[in-house]
């Protein structure tokens, strides 16, 4: 089905229309139309041009109003202060226009594909091999899987990458240990589920990090024999990298059981982690050295950059290749840029990164730049996130002092959750398989949402109590509010949500439908700002409108007349696969019973 226009695009082309048509001399003017409080919508734009043609601003925008063909689509339109014009729409037009997205046979609402779709690789969710994942790898998870969702919905074709720490000398010590005790990484995974094999797979690889860490650190024999293993490591020896490759793919199995706790889909290929570009590592790095992009500086391969100085008021450089021929960080970065513009022909670079890593992407982006791999087809952008503090305002850390483990803080999330569904279990006859599988939903859902309601860049408060409460900016609002209407649908009978033009609408009901017709909008400027928080404010402020509406008009009442029974169904049935859309693009599920 073909897209539905929203009303704001209707609106602005009318009186882009009639601007055009009363004041020919002004050319192609902007309507600067925005939401008003004094109506539903209040255009600006005649204040500039009345500067422009030296006119009396109220003057013009009677003309303009004037200009303005009859139709459905506005009811009123005043004049006020120096020439802004509040509009009023009609009430048809509103509900006509939600009818054409309700009927979207596509089930998108009437959102439409963009026309300049490219392809975007986001880089985002990328743990350590042979190490646990703590609570500073969730945002990077959370965020990046939003931002996929919302991409391909709008449109994009997307890549994902995740980019696993699997290279560095530290394999040089765990691969020795393992060699010389071929048993450590020997485990029962047989049978068991996702979360067990998983937990089995890390318990099994911290013990081995541990006593290899002991051994490196006490036993000089020991560490001489760890330096040659990456030295062989390095140079491909079959049997090191072997024992390398179990070490990922045992970290893989772990990685999976978290990421699937997190309701995220990971797929094998799209795991490229550091080792995936060492291939090209001594191309990357001739390429910036023949260009003179990169320069030999005190032995090793540099980037200067004219705006990065150390507290010394000297250039600090982005290093490519050390002094003693290693490559370091920048050289795997680039090296995955050459990639993905060469070979997945990407045009947008999306980088969902720890704010902390800001000055190294901004050089490597730079660098990138200036060797002709980044330019005016390909953007590169680094989605950078705050960091998760404790209720206290630090970094979040158990009592002693430890960084939490995501696993833990997920179980405690759902927990919690469970807890709160059980209390309103009873209510509603939830089985207690019902009650388990909602505990999940909803806890899960209370930690991606309570990252994905702030502002990515902003560190933000881990707050188990506040994220799994019914009132607030919370998910478990929204799917409250959900599966109410789920309820209210179920109790309807033989009445259908059907849209009735013809009707007026009561101020809550305009309200809701105001705002419901605003989804598509809302997803652009989201997609276009890499700024998941604003479909997140969106569904609340739905959620806290249909809170309203339900207040003020009763839905299933002996007292409304049939149409009205009916059209209130449909604002309701609309509201309903409006919350269930907008929080999958978040990653967030919607039970039908709560």
């Amino acid at each position: 089905m073909a897209s539905v226009p929203s009303l704001a695009s209707t609106l602005q082309q009318q009186l882009a229309d009639a601007l055009t048509a009363a004041l020919p001399d002004a050319g192609a003017a902007d309507p600067l139309l925005r939401r008003s409080d004094r109506a539903d919508f209040q255009a600006n734009g005649i204040l500039a041009l009345a500067k422009k043609l030296k006119g009396n601003p109220r003057e013009l925008a009677s003309q303009v109003t004037a200009a303005i063909p009859a139709g459905e689509l506005i009811k009123e339109i005043e004049v006020s202060g120096p020439g802004f014009l509040n509009i009023t729409l009609t009430d048809r037009a509103i509900l006509e226009t939600l009818a054409a997205r309700a009927a979207d046979a596509e089930g998108r609402l009437g959102v439409p594909t963009a026309q300049d779709a490219g392809t975007t690789v986001v880089d985002y969710a990328q743990p350590n091999v042979a190490k646990e994942m703590h609570v500073g790898h969730l945002r990077s998870a959370v965020i990046g899987d939003a931002m996929v969702r919302i991409l391909e919905f709008t449109g994009e074709s997307v890549v994902r990458r995740h980019h696993i720490g699997d290279w560095g000398t530290q394999f040089g010590m765990l691969i020795q240990y393992l060699v010389e005790h071929p048993d450590q990484l020997s485990h029962e995974t047989a049978g068991s589920d996702a979360a067990s094999a998983g937990e089995a797979a890390m318990s099994s690889l911290n013990r081995l990090y541990k006593a290899s860490r002991a051994l490196f650190d006490t036993d000089e024999e020991f560490k001489a024999r760890a330096r040659d293993r990456v030295v062989a490591l390095q140079a491909g020896d079959p049997q090191t990298l072997a024992m390398w490759q179990r070490f990922v793919d045992e970290s893989k199995v772990y990685f999976y059981s978290v990421f699937d706790k997190l309701d995220m889909e990971i797929s094998d290929p799209d795991i490229v982690g550091e080792s995936g570009y060492n291939d090209m590592l001594e191309e990357t790095c001739r390429i910036l050295e023949e260009t003179g992009v990169a320069v030999r500086s005190e032995g090793a391969l540099c980037v200067f950059f004219e705006d990065v100085k150390g507290p010394d008021g000297n250039q600090v450089p982005l290093i490519v290749k050390k002094t003693n021929g290693g490559y370091g960080y920048a050289a795997t970065d680039l090296s995955a840029i050459r990639d993905r513009v060469q070979n997945l022909k990407a045009n947008t670079l999306l980088y969902v990164v720890d704010a902390r890593q800001s000055l190294h992407f901004k050089m490597v982006f730079e660098t990138a730049r200036r060797a002709g791999w980044l330019g005016e087809d390909v953007k590169a952008h680094q989605l950078a996130f705050g960091t998760v503090l404790g209720k206290d305002g630090k970094p979040f850390k158990t009592r002693e002092g430890v960084t939490v483990r995501l696993e833990d803080l997920l179980d405690e999330a759902v927990s919690r959750a469970t807890a709160v569904v059980r209390e309103k279990a009873e209510k509603v006859g939830l089985s207690e398989e019902e009650i388990v599988e909602n505990g999940r939903y909803v806890g899960i859902g209370a930690v991606k949402y309570a990252d994905l309601s702030t502002s990515a860049v902003r560190d933000y408060k881990f707050d188990l109590d506040q994220m799994v409460s019914l009132n607030g900016d919370t998910s478990v609002y929204l799917q409250y509010a959900y599966a109410r209407i789920r309820s209210i649908l179920r109790k309807a009978g033989d009445a259908k949500p059907v849209a009735h033009p013809e009707l007026e609408l009561a101020p809550a009901e305009r309200a809701l439908g105001l705002h419901l017709d605003r989804f598509g909008e809302t997803l652009d400027e989201v997609a276009a700002g890499y700024e998941p928080h604003k479909l997140a404010a969106y569904l609340y402020q739905l959620a806290s409108h249909l809170t309203t509406f339900y207040d003020q008009c009763q839905v299933l009442s002996d007292e409304n007349a049939p149409e009205v029974v009916e059209n209130r169904l449909f604002l309701v049935e609309l509201t309903a696969r409006t919350l269930h859309t907008g929080m999958e693009l978040l990653g967030i599920r919607t039970p039908e019973r709560l």
